[in-house]
């Protein structure tokens, strides 16, 4: 159940949007290593934003998961920056993340929770 949810003012051409989302995919199993089949990712572009008082390329990623290793987020937020100074071109003091581990009962799939 892993997920990513990705907000950026950068705006993201529609053509380029499958791409994107596909190697976010991707890159969240891989560090995770968990399979790409329960990876969800979710991209909002073009999001009204400020972050220090400018408006210059910025991004808020959420990623939860299930058991996500606390000990693993520095290399799990570096991995991610590269990712969106690659695909976005923001550098990684104008990126914040959220790590989040919910309890497996509080995340929902398939009618029933984890």
């Amino acid at each position: 159940m892993p997920t990513l949810i990705i907000q950026t003012n950068v705006e993201i051409p529609v053509d380029q949007r499958p791409q994107i989302l596909e190697e976010a995919s991707s890159t969240v199993a891989g560090m995770l290593g968990k399979p790409k089949d329960y990876v969800m990712v979710i991209l909002k572009p073009n999001t009204d934003m400020l972050f220090a008082g400018k408006e210059t390329p910025l991004a808020f990623l959420e990623l939860k998961s299930l058991g996500l290793p606390e000990e693993k987020t520095p290399d799990l937020s570096a991995t991610l920056c590269r990712f969106m100074k690659t695909h976005f071109g923001i550098p990684q003091e104008r990126i914040y993340i959220e790590f989040a581990s919910p309890p497996r009962h509080m995340f929902g799939w398939n009618g029933g929770t984890f």
